[in-house]
């Protein structure tokens, strides 16, 4: 088993979602909420009712993009447009990398540990909800 300080565990991951429903909830959007741990790897993942099916693989994929580079997605594409420094790299990691927001690392004692994804609203709405499941870390 992996030692929690270094990781994200489930019950980290249901708080994390839990705050993000409750932030989607009061915006009045549903959005799918995922967590993945230091590894990338997801550790859990609801869809509210009425969340788009098609956003389940982007909060995955924005939650994988925020913790393989340790950087929140909306920061990480704000350097992604033509004639910035990561130009291109949502084509890398098999095209798993998102560059718009709604992903943000969690950190544990400093350290990136995991982090969560969000879609299924704006841009804006994705990143409010991350921000709020993020800070029940």
């Amino acid at each position: 088993m992996a030692d929690a300080e270094y990781t994200v565990t489930l019950a980290d991951a249901r708080r994390v979602i839990a705050a993000g429903e409750q932030q989607a909830q009061a915006l009045g959007q549903p959005m799918n909420i995922a967590v993945v741990d230091a590894g990338g790897n997801l550790v859990a993942h609801v869809r509210m009712d009425e969340a788009w099916i098609g956003s389940i693989d982007i909060a995955i994929n924005k939650a994988f993009t925020a913790r393989a580079f340790n950087i929140a997605t909306k920061d990480l594409g704000d350097n992604a447009q033509p004639n910035q420094q990561f130009y291109g790299i949502h084509a890398s990691n098999h095209g798993r990398i998102m560059i718009f927001a709604g992903g943000v690392p969690l950190r544990r004692n400093g350290r990136v540990v995991g982090a969560v994804g969000v879609s299924g609203g704006s841009g804006e709405q994705d990143q409010a909800v991350a921000e709020a499941a993020a800070a029940a870390f």
